[in-house]
């Protein structure tokens, strides 16, 4: 009574009725697969890559085009772009992305005719060495018996090496159009340049590189950009100031400094300060215009600052006298 007995067969395996295998569960998600065996025109393709992580689609699907074809079919870009809609660029960086990751490989060679041709060798294994190519000679024409004994036949020449394939053009960049520039704005100008505000302004924009190492002005600069300058220190700005406005916030590289020095001093120009009135640029003089009047004698019109009579009653009065 000790031993149990067994009173109920044990739970079924979930799968398919009567087979032994794993348990067939269709997923509930995902790829679901609809195999039919191939017994003829297919071609093997191992998961490396079908399932290559660092090849795009259009090299996955060239490369498995390639291994699909008949030895000595051409595979050139020409008849690719022409067999599919991909643009000649497109399957030109697939062949390249082949060639890196060891499933392809082309060489231009010469034939003993003289005639250059690309050889195209395609793995479907990345690694594997692939055997040596004998090249045919050519016919030679057939020569009429003789009773001499025969020549020996020429030995086949060795196969000559590889050459690189030659590296393709960079492509041209074409720079989309723009939009006509826009003249600059002028510099700045101080109405009264005087020597020691000048110096001053000099030494502002030679001591810029202490502070900012990648606004090194050029020697001849600085007198360019002085006046500018200048008309920031005639309207009462600090140094300090003025050296702040232009080396903050900086862009990386500064390719020109002195067009970026010349933009912010025309740009970041602070106004003048109130009450201050020797900024002012002075009056224009004022055109002198002379009355017209009419002559006490011929009633004739003539400009002069008083009345009277006109040139030619003047003279006339002169002659008579």
């Amino acid at each position: 009574m000790d031993t149990p007995q067994v009173i109920a067969p044990p739970c079924a395996q979930p799968g398919s009725p009567g087979t032994s295998g794993p348990p067939d569960v269709t997923p509930t998600s995902g790829v679901i697969h609809v195999n039919t065996r191939h017994v003829s025109g297919f071609v093997i393709i191992g998961n490396h890559l079908a399932q290559h992580h660092e090849l795009s689609l259009i090299a996955i699907g060239l490369a498995v085009h390639i291994q699909s074809l008949p030895a000595g079919a051409k595979v050139g870009i020409k008849v690719l772009t022409d067999r599919f809609p991909e643009s000649e660029a497109r399957i030109t960086a697939a062949l390249h992305e082949l060639e890196a990751e060891g499933y392809l490989h082309r060489s231009r060679v010469r034939l003993p005719s003289g005639r250059v041709v690309t050889r195209t060798i395609s793995y479907n294994q990345p690694g594997t060495t692939a055997p040596p190519v004998v090249v045919a000679p050519p016919r030679q024409p057939r020569r009429q018996a003789t009773p001499t004994a025969p020549e020996p036949a020429p030995a086949p020449p060795p196969p000559p090496a590889p050459e690189p394939a030659p590296a393709l053009p960079a492509p041209v960049h074409v720079p989309p159009p723009t939009a006509p520039r826009t003249p600059p704005s002028p510099l700045p100008q101080p109405h009264k340049p005087t020597t020691e505000l000048l110096r001053t302004a000099a030494a502002v924009l030679t001591d810029l590189r202490r502070h900012a190492p990648q606004l090194t002005l050029k020697e001849d600069d600085i007198p360019t950009l002085v006046p500018g300058v200048a008309a920031w220190l005639e309207r009462d700005t600090h140094p300090d100031t003025i050296r702040h406005a232009l080396t903050t916030d900086l862009p990386t590289p500064v390719k020109h400094p002195a067009k970026l020095i010349r933009h912010r001093i025309t740009t970041l120009l602070p106004p003048p300060l109130p009450g201050t009135t020797d900024l002012t640029p002075p009056p224009r003089p004022k055109t002198l215009v002379i009355p017209l009047q009419n002559c006490d004698t011929c009633d004739r019109a003539f400009r002069a600052t008083d009345p009277g009579q006109c040139r030619d009653c003047r003279t006339d009065l002169r002659q008579a006298a």
